[in-house]
């Protein structure tokens, strides 16, 4: 799968502001609470568990839905008062994005063109253009049925791109597909993200390492960090260890510590424990891993319970 692609409509600078926005449900649940980023040209990795508030956020970048409070702004334009600039620029890859499975995915990519008011010929370009960006150039006459998820993946992003938008957002994108189809998804959107804006919303940690200039960390709806990889990893150094305990000892270090992960060994469990101070006799500091900062975020912030890492997803 190659990385590239655009044709070259997309403008010189572009520039996303997101201003002390919050969308509140009845019952007064916020799903997003005060956020506020500036996002220009680039890759931005939106990382939570879910339930953080990720494609609530996502779907008011994408003018489905307005916010509660706060503005969101292309290029200086309130989107919420006129969202006919962003949406015209706009690719947007749901969390549900479906199909209809008897159309063939360049059926289906044409069905969505007309939609989107592209002119037939120039769609048709388009469409064997994007089919060979995301690798689906021999599959393109295949029905959507009988596609494998991430060749339907691969169709989502095809169809997020036919604008050739300047900001492209993509909700989960790699929940289900296999390591390999992973790692082709994040090389695309590394690529693409070198003209344009993309935000990939997660909770898969290893997709914004790969693929992410910048990385934002959401819990409860608000904005915990935003920085580099390297930043967040500079945060969490001295606070990961590892030691060796026997099994039974297990539930007891689990209740008091949060935990970066198990393994177990012929001599007992190799616990990865998440804390400012050593946790034991005998436990050694290690290199802190982007999981390790994600999880001390969200645990300095109330956003989880000491425990297993079962919120973030790790390979």
């Amino acid at each position: 799968m190659c990385g590239g692609g655009a044709h070259g409509s997309i403008p010189d600078v572009t520039e996303l502001q997101i201003l002390d926005l919050t969308q509140q449900y009845r019952g007064g649940r916020r799903a997003v609470d005060s956020f506020t980023l500036t996002l220009r040209p680039g890759v931005l990795g939106l990382l939570g568990a879910n339930g953080a508030g990720k494609s609530s956020l996502m779907r008011i970048l994408a003018t489905v839905t307005r916010p509660s409070s706060g503005r969101v702004l292309w290029d200086g334009v309130d989107i919420a008062r006129r969202p006919g600039p962003l949406r015209r620029t706009v690719g947007y890859l749901p969390q549900d994005f479906g199909v209809h499975p008897q159309l063939t995915a360049r059926e289906f990519l044409a069905y969505l063109a007309a939609a989107k008011g592209l002119r037939r010929r120039p769609a048709r370009a388009r469409i064997e253009e994007l089919l060979d960006l995301v690798n689906l150039a021999d599959a393109g006459g295949q029905r959507l049925g009988a596609m494998s998820g991430g060749m339907r993946q691969r169709v989502g992003i095809a169809q997020a791109l036919l604008n050739d938008p300047a900001l492209l957002i993509v909700d989960e994108p790699t929940v289900g597909l296999d390591p390999e189809e992973r790692l082709r998804f994040g090389s695309l959107l590394s690529g693409l993200g070198a003209e344009r804006i993309v935000v990939l919303s997660t909770h898969i940690v290893p997709d914004v390492a790969a693929g992410a200039d910048r990385i934002a960390v959401m819990g409860g709806g608000r904005l915990l960090r935003h920085g580099s990889a390297e930043e967040l990893l500079r945060e969490a150094e001295g606070s990961v260890w590892e030691l060796t305990v026997p099994a039974d000892r297990l539930p007891p270090l689990r209740s008091r510590f949060l935990l970066g992960g198990t393994t177990r060994t012929p001599r007992g469990v190799r616990a990865r424990v998440l804390s400012r101070h050593p946790p034991a006799a005998g436990a050694q500091p290690v290199p802190p891993r982007l999981e390790d900062a994600y999880l001390l975020l969200t645990a300095a912030a109330g956003r989880s319970a000491p425990g297993p890492a079962a919120e973030v997803t790790t390979w």
